[in-house]
C-alpha cells in the first residue's frame, strides 16, 4: 500500500508519536509541524506579505499554531496569534514554542481581544485550537471562537484536524457541538479516518499530509486506507482480441416491482456499460418485460431466471412482497456472486432466515447499504451508524461475513477481517434518486468480469464518485444531475484507465 493512502486511529498515532519522540531532540516534532504548516500557509495566502491570524488553544495543537507563527514571522508575514489560554498554563512543547515565538517578536493577543481580531481583514487564518485529543464538545469562549472562524471570509487552514471534529469517526464532537469549517487541513504524522468520512468533507477541505520525517519503521500496518485506483488497478486489463461476450460474465438484476421499474433498468444499464457480457433484468412484477431505451438488455420474469450462473444484483426497486422475498431467498441460495442493495437489504434486515443465508454464503457477497439500511441490518438507530461510520461498516462486514459498502459522504468499504477503505471521490451530485442503483450495476459488472468482491467494491465506489466529479467539473451539476448521466462517464473512465495501463494514448 502507498503510505499516503494509510489511515491511522488516534491510539495508533499516539503510539507512533511516542516512539518517534524517544529518539528525537526535544520539541523536534512540533518544530517540524510548525515548519510544514507555515510553508502551506504561505502558499494558501497567495500574497507576499500576508496578514495571518493564528488561533491557538491551550494544548499541543495550540503549540503547533504558535510554532507556525514563528516561522511565518521569520518569513516576513504579518502574523498575529490569538492565544485562548494563559501563557503560564502552557506546558511542555507548547510552552517552549511560546517562548520561541516571543523571542521572534510574534505579537500575542489575549482571549479578550478576540472580537476585535475577528472583525479585521485577514488573508488566512490558522486553526490550532484543538487537535485529535478532543473528547468533549467545545463550549463557552472556545465555541464563540469556532463560530467566529467560520464567519471569516479568508481561507482557513486547520492544523492536524479541524477543531471540534473527531479524528476517528469524522463526526462533530457532541450532539450539539461545533467544529471549524476549514478550507484546507494539514495533518501531521499520519492521515486520519475522521478527515474523510461523515461530516469531515464539509469541515476539512483538501487534506495535506506532513509525516514529519518519522521513520517508516515506526508505523504499524494500517487497518484503514483511503481508496485509490492503485488498490484495484491490477484488474484494469485490456481485452484480448480473442474474446466473446461469454468472456465477461452475466449479470442478473433482480428487482422491479410495480411502479419501481426504473431502478433495475438503471442498474442493468450501468452493468452493460461497465463491461458485463450479458445483462438480464429479472422483474418481480410479471409482464414488465422491456427496456425500449436499451434493447441490449434481456428482460424476464424473475421466476423464469436461473440464478446458478453469473452474478446476481438483488434489490433495486424490488419491493418487499412475498414474491420478492421468495426470489431473494432463491438468489441467496445460489453458489454465485451476489450484490445486495436497497429492498434486498430491507428484507434481509427483518427476516432471520435470510440473515442466516447471507452469513453462511461461500460465494462472494457484497452489501451496499445507505445509513438507514445499515441501521436496519444492525437493528439500531441511524444516528448510531452515523456517529461512527467506520465502526458500523466493520460490524456489518463481520456480522454478515461480506464486503460492505456503507454509502454516504466518505463511503466506507469494509471486509470481514476489519480492514476498511474510505472513498475520496464523489460530491453532492450523487444525492439523487437512482444513484445507488447505478453503483449496484457497476459493482455487479466488475464481479461478473472476475474481480474479487473487495476490489470490485473499491473500484465501483471510486468510479461512481469519479464520474460525478468529472460531470461537475464539466459544468453538469451538482444540482440537478441525474443518475443515468453517470453511466456513460463511468464507461469513459474505465476505458481511459485501461488504456493508460496498456500504453494506449488517451
Amino acid at each position: 500500500m502507498n503510505p499516503a493512502q494509510a489511515l491511522y486511529s488516534v491510539t495508533e498515532l499516539r503510539a507512533i508519536e511516542h516512539a518517534a519522540m524517544s529518539s528525537l531532540p526535544p520539541h523536534a516534532l512540533m518544530q517540524r509541524a510548525g515548519m510544514a504548516a507555515a510553508a502551506l500557509a504561505i502558499e494558501l495566502a497567495k500574497v507576499p506579505e500576508a496578514r495571518i491570524l493564528a488561533v491557538a488553544g491551550p494544548g499541543n495543537n495550540g503549540g503547533d499554531a504558535i510554532e507556525a507563527a514563528s516561522r511565518l514571522c521569520d518569513a516576513g508575514q504579518d502574523v498575529h496569534v490569538l492565544l485562548l489560554a494563559e501563557p503560564a498554563a502552557l506546558q511542555g512543547d507548547a510552552a517552549a514554542a511560546y517562548q520561541r515565538a516571543c523571542n521572534h517578536g510574534v505579537p500575542f493577543h489575549p482571549a479578550t481581544a478576540a472580537a476585535g481580531l475577528f472583525s479585521q481583514s485577514w488573508n488566512l487564518a490558522l486553526d490550532g485550537m484543538f487537535g485529535i485529543g478532543l473528547a468533549r464538545p467545545i463550549t463557552g469562549a472556545m465555541r464563540d471562537a469556532v463560530e467566529s472562524i467560520n464567519r471569516l471570509e479568508c481561507p482557513v487552514l486547520a492544523l492536524d484536524i479541524p477543531s471540534g471534529l473527531d479524528a476517528d469517526t469524522g463526526t462533530v464532537v457532541g450532539t450539539d457541538g461545533v467544529a471549524v469549517r476549514a478550507s484546507h487541513t494539514i495533518t501531521f504524522i499520519g492521515d486520519k479516518p475522521g478527515l474523510h468520512t461523515g461530516a469531515a468533507r464539509d469541515h476539512a477541505g483538501p487534506v495535506t499530509l506532513a509525516s514529519l520525517d518519522i521513520a517508516p519503521s515506526l508505523f504499524p500496518s494500517p487497518r484503514a486506507r483511503c481508496n485509490a485506483v492503485a488498490s484495484f488497478a491490477q484488474f484494469l486489463n485490456p481485452r484480448r482480441h480473442d474474446s466473446h461476450k461469454g468472456s465477461f460474465g452475466d449479470v442478473i438484476v433482480l428487482g422491479g416491482a410495480h411502479g419501481m421499474t426504473g431502478a433495475p433498468v438503471l442498474g442493468a444499464r450501468a452493468a452493460v456499460h461497465c463491461g458485463a457480457g450479458r445483462v438480464f433484468i429479472g422483474f418481480i412484477e410479471p409482464g414488465l418485460l422491456a427496456d425500449s431505451g436499451q434493447p441490449e438488455l434481456m428482460c424476464r420474469d424473475a421466476q423464469t431466471l436461473d440464478f446458478s450462473h453469473g452474478v446476481v444484483v438483488a434489490g433495486p426497486g424490488m419491493g418487499e412482497s412475498r414474491e420478492a422475498l421468495d426470489q431473494l431467498a432463491r438468489a441467496l441460495g445460489a453458489s454465485t456472486p451476489l450484490l445486495a442493495d436497497a429492498d434486498a437489504l430491507n428484507l434481509i434486515a427483518v427476516e432471520d432466515g435470510l440473515r442466516e443465508r447471507i452469513r453462511t454464503r461461500r460465494a462472494p457477497t457484497l452489501l451496499t447499504p445507505h445509513p438507514l439500511e445499515a441501521a436496519r441490518l444492525l437493528r439500531c438507530a441511524t444516528a448510531s451508524v452515523q456517529v461512527d461510520r467506520p465502526a458500523a461498516a466493520r460490524e456489518l462486514a463481520a456480522t454478515f461475513n461480506a464486503v460492505v459498502v456503507l454509502k454516504g459522504s466518505g463511503t466506507v468499504i469494509a471486509r470481514p477481517d476489519g480492514e476498511i477503505a474510505i472513498n475520496t471521490t464523489g460530491n453532492p451530485a450523487l444525492a439523487t434518486a437512482g444513484s445507488g442503483d447505478v453503483l449496484a450495476g457497476i459493482g455487479g459488472a466488475l464481479l461478473a468480469q472476475g474481480w474479487p468482491a473487495w476490489e470490485a467494491a473499491l473500484g465501483a465506489v471510486w468510479l461512481h464518485g469519479a464520474a460525478a466529479d468529472r460531470l461537475v467539473q464539466q459544468g453538469t451539476g451538482p444540482i440537478g444531475l441525474t443518475a443515468s448521466e453517470l453511466i456513460p462517464v463511468v464507461r469513459t473512465l474505465i476505458n481511459e484507465m485501461v488504456g493508460r495501463r496498456a500504453g494506449v494514448p488517451s
